[in-house]
C-alpha cells in the first residue's frame, strides 16, 4: 500500500510531490491500480505538525539508563508521537486482557480527523511540548523554529 498525494490541474490529477511522481513513473502503461481517495485536510499544515514533532523529538532527552529485561531502551519517534497526542487529550480509553485501562492515541489520518480537530490537536501539542520538553521556549519561539524548518524542507 502506497499513500500518494495528487493535485487537480484543469481536469487532470497530477503528482503533488516527488514520491507521487516516482510511484506513477513505475507504473506500466495500461496497468490498473486501485485508489481510495480522501481529501487532504491542509497538506502544508499537516507537514507543519510533523515538523513540530520532529523538532520536539530531537530536543527530547529521556532519563538515561533505562532498561527493560537488561536491554537498553531506545527513543522511538512513533511512540513519542502517540504519547504527545495522548497528553494533548486526543485519545480513546481501552481495556486490555488484564483489565488494565490503556489510552490509545486518536488517528490523525485525513479520514479520521477533520481540519478543526487537527488544528486543536496542533495547538494542544504545542502546549505539551512547551510544558514538558522545551520549557525555555515561548509559543512564538517554537512557531518560529517550526516555520524555519519548513522553509528548509522546500
Amino acid at each position: 500500500m502506497t499513500d500518494i498525494v495528487l493535485m487537480k490541474v484543469s481536469n487532470i490529477l497530477v503528482p503533488h510531490d516527488e514520491a507521487a511522481a516516482a510511484f506513477i513513473q513505475k507504473m506500466k502503461a495500461g496497468e490498473l491500480t486501485h485508489a481510495d481517495f480522501k481529501r487532504v485536510r491542509n497538506y502544508k499544515f499537516h507537514k507543519k505538525y510533523f515538523a513540530l514533532l520532529d523538532f520536539a523529538f530531537e530536543q527530547w532527552e529521556p532519563r538515561g539508563g533505562l532498561t527493560y529485561k537488561g536491554i537498553p531502551v531506545a527513543k522511538n519517534k512513533e511512540r513519542f508521537r502517540k504519547d504527545l497526542i495522548i497528553l494533548a487529550g486526543f485519545y480513546e480509553s481501552t481495556v486490555n486482557i488484564r483489565s488494565e485501562v490503556r489510552l490509545e492515541a486518536k488517528s490523525i489520518s485525513f479520514a479520521q480527523m477533520d481540519e478543526i480537530e487537527f488544528e486543536a490537536l496542533y495547538s494542544k501539542t504545542i502546549d505539551v511540548v512547551l510544558q514538558r520538553i522545551l520549557k525555555n521556549y515561548s509559543r512564538d519561539d517554537l512557531n518560529a523554529v517550526v516555520d524555519e524548518l519548513l522553509r528548509f524542507d522546500r
